[in-house]
């Protein structure tokens, strides 16, 4: 055979390949990598799962699916419920004490059970690998939790009673029958196939997506906008011992999320009742009564306060902090000043801290497009 009739034929045999390609479809369609937008500052280090890597269509997907009240695998009006039931975007993705639906900011699920803690913002995940909720069950490194990854979120919600008390199946067949999805699904996936595996990886690629990096802090750090005297005072005395001694727990100019993501018992209680405290998931008895220190950014948003909701004002954590501090055998050591009963700062004091908590504010987050409602 002559090498220009080999060349024909290969040429031949390329093009009919690609036809076959174009008129089957490609079930291996490129997705396009997801692409933060945050301060140098901010951790490099994502808590994103190597099965899950996050993309544009993937977040998309995650978006409408957030949103959708038939998670629940209902169609009634009165009988839909979603993730953005409980973590409102006006709340920097909490339930809020104004909410229409659990006044007070204390959740129900369909079922009228309530949830066994108040919801934690839904902001800044992507940087957290010490594990999900207030006490951490979730959490890729428990060897005893079969299900512990941000992914299988979905799954624990759609099932438990206490939320959408649903069937997984159920759920599974309804968004197949949605031709909505069907795009989206192939966009994200490669096949419009629809599995709640799926599902939760999207949307924990859209939960991931959410960071709030845009405070007035931020832009103190930098060099685009000054704190004013009040709030450097506040900033001072949050970043030491002698003063707020904040910063143990919920971190500061080195930790930009302001919070460690780790569990404290903070001296609220002398007993414990809760059955679901961080000792539930570790069995180690000098973490009763402990939770996780949430993170202090967009804290004017997201009352009420602590793992029970207790405090509706974000003054009454300060003075439980300043003088009502119980100190126990259970109370973390970084609570230096339990012993004292708390910092015992001057109403000046307080105030300037309170201010500083303010620069924390990043209205970016509750009113950008890209984490609302598509619909």
């Amino acid at each position: 055979m002559s090498r220009y009739v080999e060349i024909r034929i290969i040429g031949c045999l390329t093009l009919l390949v690609a036809l076959i390609c174009v008129s089957c479809g490609d079930p291996e369609k490129p997705q396009t990598p997801y692409q933060f937008d945050m301060p140098s500052y901010f951790p490099s280090n994502l808590n994103v799962s190597d099965d899950n890597p996050m993309t544009e269509e993937g977040v998309r997907l995650g978006r409408h699916l957030f949103y959708d009240g038939r998670l629940s695998g209902r169609t009634d009006a009165d009988s839909m419920m979603c993730c953005a039931t409980c973590h409102r975007q006006e709340c920097s993705f909490d339930a809020g004490i104004d909410n229409p639906l659990f006044p007070g900011g204390f959740t129900y699920g369909l079922t009228g059970v309530r949830t066994n803690h108040v919801p934690m913002p839904l902001v800044n995940l992507v940087f957290n690998h010490n594990g999900y909720t207030w006490n951490g069950s979730l959490n890729r490194q428990n060897p005893t939790e079969n299900r512990r990854r941000l992914e299988d979120m979905l799954w624990i919600v759609i099932t438990a009673g206490d939320e959408l008390c649903g069937d997984t199946n159920t759920v599974k067949c309804l968004f197949q029958s949605l031709h909505e999805y069907a795009g989206m699904f192939e966009d994200a996936f490669g096949t419009p196939e629809v599995t709640v595996d799926r599902m939760g990886k999207a949307i924990a690629q859209f939960v991931n997506s959410i960071v709030s990096c845009d405070s007035k802090f931020d832009r103190y750090l930098k060099g685009e906008e000054m704190l004013t005297e009040e709030e450097l005072l506040g900033y001072e005395l949050f970043m030491t011992e002698e003063g707020g001694d904040c910063f143990h727990c919920h971190g500061g100019a080195g930790n930009p999320l302001f919070t460690t993501n780790k569990y404290y018992n903070n001296g609220k209680d002398s007993v414990f009742t809760d059955e679901n405290d961080r000792y539930k998931v570790t069995l180690r008895e000098y973490d009763r009564g402990a939770y996780r220190a949430p993170s202090l950014r967009n804290l004017k948003y997201t009352a009420p306060y602590m793992h029970d909701g207790r405090y509706s004002t974000i003054d009454e954590v300060l003075d439980f902090y300043n003088s009502k501090v119980l100190n126990t055998p259970y109370t973390d050591v970084l609570m230096h000043h339990a012993p004292d009963g708390g910092v015992h700062l001057t109403p000046r004091e307080i105030s300037a801290i309170k201010a500083f908590l303010m620069t924390l504010t990043d209205e970016s987050v509750i009113i950008s497009e890209k984490y609302s409602n598509p619909r």
